[in-house]
């Protein structure tokens, strides 16, 4: 205060006086400003005040003859920020602060009445110069109002320009981005404004600057250190208050490392059983079941290819790669109208995002399994490959075992994928995902077990202009499995398996407005199944060989949904997907009796159809409808319907899927599956939004659910329909999700409470189960609890741990004897009116991070871990064995002892 007191009094003192001026005759030869200032100085009989910092190294060689010294300065300072003032034979010199010789009218008013507007350049500095930089020269007529500034971006350590930088405005809301030579040009007001940059992998960078006129303003900006932290559940800064999507749930990748896993594993799918309303059958087994739903009622896509067998190693492993994956999106209830197929679910997972600047990887090495991801660029900013390749080596294990039976027998799997990405011009984008694997094993010495999944993914992506754009995608999946039979008597035999699919799919994005954002599309899938192949191995074998129809089905949809934003508190997201599925030959189709049990000899007509004939047709409507309401700014209400159709179904007679398991379109004798779904949920951020709490409520109606009779043949039967029954469904439950996604404590707590029961009600009662009343389903697991927790000890140590508990699944018992045709005979209580023993797990884990220094070879990250730390003897399953006249049970469980683990990760 005290410095601009006397700066206004010398100002007014400065006014009164006249400028004095001189010729001179002088020559500058290669000499600094101040030293120029100095011998101008010495040459005339003027005395000069000014500070050096303000002059930069520029060396001047100039020679003025006979001009004042008014023209000489001005001459040397015409393009700088230096202002100046003769009078009295002084020479005042400023950094850029104007000094009036006489004040305008009306200069001292209010506060409220300043002379210039807020954004105008003022008369003096009254920023900070250490922390604004200045633009062009503060002038006394200073008229304009906008100014253009430019500059050049590069990067800090490099030097090289930063392509594709975003460079915010927050004064004006503008927004632009570099150049591929790192330049940018934008319109500012003028005075204060504040720039603000961001791009992905770079340090976000803010800078104030003062600007007076046209100017240029080059500035770098510094590699972000690679992020190392320990969220495991990724959501966007309120989206999850924002959005009117209800059930969804994101996975981050990066996290995962974090997490104890069984044998060093990290696993996107098992991760996800850890959150409310997503659960398994047991522990290593495959599949999930989601809201309630069947095992086969999920929609798993890997760049948006369906994977049918999810895991590896019988259950144990996700099929999926982590280190190729860029990010996993579970939808539980909103399900996009642009999918379809599946009744409670969809897994969308996508590959990573491809690296078009540098060569990078990264990758794992446990105990039993090694990954490694890598990506370069093939032409830069234009071509970008990914592979990744992934195996066990666990057959050493297996050898290491004193049981001679299983020292000889084999587990193995291997997958890999490749990744193409051609930005081929600004509106054009082409991208192809081809993935396989395998797993092979023999616990057995007489067989052996293999399976694997394939497909191929196309992309084109086109933008007609900012508002239209446009996705093709054509996409082919494929899982078989074979089994290879060679025993001690005549009976070997190979079998084999296998389903393929063929998507065509046409997706439309049109943004409307601002209130409508359009998505719109057409899609047509080819189902092809062989449901079995049996034949004879070798010569003396007398195996009759026997091959199964072929299976086809078509199935067609047309989607259209609507982001409509009625206002900023209410949102809504419309969808409607029509779809429609044919049954095609050649097959053959029998025909029954009404009201009576299906079998041989209720058969009344069989039917032949022919090539690509039609058997038989489905269809209907599949509403979407979300909604969203802002109560606050941080808490919101939601609440959505979902119609849902299946036409495709998985014969399985196992609590979990099997890699044996066969799947079956629908056709004259199967109906497709249907689902309603109601939920509404209630959502709140706190701290800024680093702690998100959700509780979300749901019920479900089913129709057409598949089970099956006692004793089903599944295998190889040629009227599987006589095995088979369908009823309904009903799951209901509520959600608790808390988690935090910064400091040094973090992850999350969730807990379900649900219901999933089935009711096989018949007029015939030889396909009735439990009299027609509701039962609990297989997967049914009312109490679910999860706990996962990281602690940052240091920035390079932290603590990690699991804690899982489950309600026991429900399971049938023997309950008593009794005598029928002179034998003794087991009787069973009603479908699943028992439970096994409760299910619960603590792991822990020690993470150890390595350098986070950018200038290195390779970043590392150790994770040492125990996995069922408490040495928990869970039951996977019960069975009973009839022993010399006695039924007794039996417990078979997995990882019943604490299993530790070692496993090193690296990126580069």
């Amino acid at each position: 205060m005290k410095k601009t007191i006397l700066l206004y009094f010398a100002l007014f003192s400065i006014c009164l006086l006249n400028a004095q001026s001189e010729y001179v005759t002088i020559s500058f030869n290669n000499a600094n400003t101040v030293e120029a200032l100095t011998q101008l100085e010495e040459q005339s009989s003027l005395k000069f005040y000014f500070v050096d910092r303000w002059f930069d190294s520029n060396k001047i060689t100039k020679t003025y003859d006979n001009k004042s010294v008014q023209f000489i300065l001005s001459d040397l300072f015409s393009q700088s920020s230096i202002n100046f003032l003769v009078y009295d034979n002084k020479v005042i010199l400023t950094n850029n602060s104007v000094v009036y010789k006489t004040l305008p009218n009306d200069f001292f008013k209010t506060k409220e009445q300043s002379y210039y507007p807020e954004n105008d350049a003022i008369f003096f500095n009254q920023y900070d110069s250490k922390n604004v930089i200045t633009v062009g020269k503060q002038n006394v007529n200073l008229n304009s109002q906008e100014f253009t500034i430019s500059g050049r971006v590069t990067d800090t350590n490099t030097g090289k320009p930063i392509d594709g930088l975003i460079i915010i405005f927050p004064n004006t809301n503008r927004q632009i981005t570099t150049d591929k030579n790192g330049r940018y040009s934008a319109t500012v007001t003028s005075g204060l404004n504040t720039i603000e940059t961001k791009l992905f992998g770079y340090q976000e960078e803010r800078l104030n600057i003062l600007v007076y006129g046209n100017g240029t303003v080059n500035f770098k900006v510094s590699e972000a250190a690679e992020k190392l932290d320990e969220v495991v559940i990724d959501s966007k800064k309120n989206d999850n208050i924002k959005e009117a999507i209800v059930g969804i749930t994101r996975i981050d990748i990066a996290g995962l490392k974090n997490i104890p896993v069984v044998l060093g594993e990290r696993d996107i799918l098992k991760i996800a059983t850890t959150l409310p309303g997503i659960k398994t059958a047991g522990e290593g087994s495959a599949g999930f079941n989601v809201r309630g739903g069947r095992a086969d009622q999920n929609l798993i896509l890997l760049d948006d290819a369906v994977i049918y067998s999810p895991s590896h190693f019988l259950g144990f492993f996700s099929a999926v790669n982590p280190f190729a994956t860029g990010s996993v999106d579970i939808y539980k209830a909103s399900i996009p109208a642009e999918y379809g197929g599946r009744l409670s679910s969809v897994f969308d997972i996508k590959t990573k995002e491809p690296n078009y600047e540098k060569f990078s990887g990264e990758g794992s090495i446990g105990p039993v399994t090694g990954s490694l991801s890598l990506q370069t660029p093939i032409v830069k900013d234009k071509i970008s490959l990914t592979t990744a390749v992934r195996a066990t080596y666990s057959d050493w294990i297996l050898k290491s075992l004193d049981d001679e039976s299983l020292k000889n027998s084999e587990a193995s799997f291997y997958d890999g994928l490749i990744k193409y990405d051609h930005k081929i011009n600004e509106n054009n984008k082409f991208q192809a995902t081809g993935y396989y694997s395998k797993d092979r094993f023999s616990i057995t010495s007489d067989s052996i077990f293999s399976y694997n999944n394939a497909l191929a993914s196309l992309k084109w992506n086109h933008s007609f202009n900012d508002k239209h754009k446009a996705e093709v995608i054509a996409v082919n999946s494929q899982y078989k499995y074979g089994i290879e039979y060679e025993g001690r008597s005549n009976s070997n035999f190979d079998f084999d398996y296998k389903i393929n699919e063929t998507q065509l799919k046409l997706k439309m994005k049109y943004l409307h407005s601002d209130k409508h954002k359009f998505t719109y599309g057409a899609s047509t899938k080819l189902y092809q199944i062989e449901p079995g192949n049996l034949s004879a191995k070798g010569s003396e074998s007398i195996i009759e060989s026997k091959r199964l129809n072929k299976e086809r089905g078509l199935e067609s949809a047309v989607f259209l949904s609507d982001k409509f934003e009625v206002n900023k508190k209410l949102l809504f997201d419309v969808g409607l997907r029509y779809s429609v599925f044919s049954a095609l030959g050649a097959n053959t189709q029998n025909v029954y009796e009404d009201n009576v049990p299906k079998n041989e000899s209720t058969i009344t007509e069989v039917i032949e159809y022919g090539d690509n004939e039609t058997i038989e047709t489905y269809g209907g409507a599949e509403f979407r409808l979300s909604m969203r309401y802002l109560l606050t700014p941080s808490l919101s209400v939601k609440a959505s319907f979902n119609k849902t159709i299946q036409y495709l179904h998985l014969l399985s007679n196992n609590t979990t899927i099997s890699p044996t398991d066969t799947w079956k379109l629908s056709d004259l004798n199967t109906k497709p599956q249907e689902a309603y779904q109601y939920s509404v949920g209630l959502y709140k951020n706190f701290d800024q939004s680093a702690i998100e709490v959700s509780v979300e409520g749901y019920y479900k109606k089913m129709n057409n659910i598949l089970d099956y009779k006692v004793g089903a043949e599944l295998i190889l039967n040629e009227t599987i329909e006589q095995e088979l029954l369908q009823g309904e469904g009903k799951a209901y439950g509520v959600e608790f999700l808390i988690k935090k996604e910064n400091g040094n404590l973090n992850g999350w707590i969730g807990y379900s409470y649900s219901k999933a029961l089935l009711k096989l009600q018949n007029e015939i009662p030889q396909e009735q189960v439990n009299n027609g009343e509701y039962f609990p389903a297989n997967y049914d697991k009312p109490h679910d609890f999860s706990m996962v927790l990281n602690y940052k000890l240091t920035k390079k140590y932290s603590f990690s741990a699991n804690f899982i508990y489950q309600t026991g699944r429900p399971i049938t018992y023997p309950i008593g004897k009794y005598n029928f045709a002179g034998s003794e005979q087991v009787l069973y209580s009603d479908r699943n009116q028992f439970r096994i023993p409760d299910y619960y797990r603590l792991d822990v884990g020690f993470n150890i991070e390595g350098s986070h220094k950018l200038k290195k070879l390779a970043h590392s990250f150790w994770n040492i871990s125990v996995y069922n730390v408490l040495g928990r003897n869970n039951p996977y399953s019960v069975f009973f064995v009839n022993d010399q006249g006695k039924v007794k049970a039996y417990q078979s469980s997995i990882f019943s002892i604490p299993v530790p683990t070692v496993s090193y990760n690296f990126k580069f």
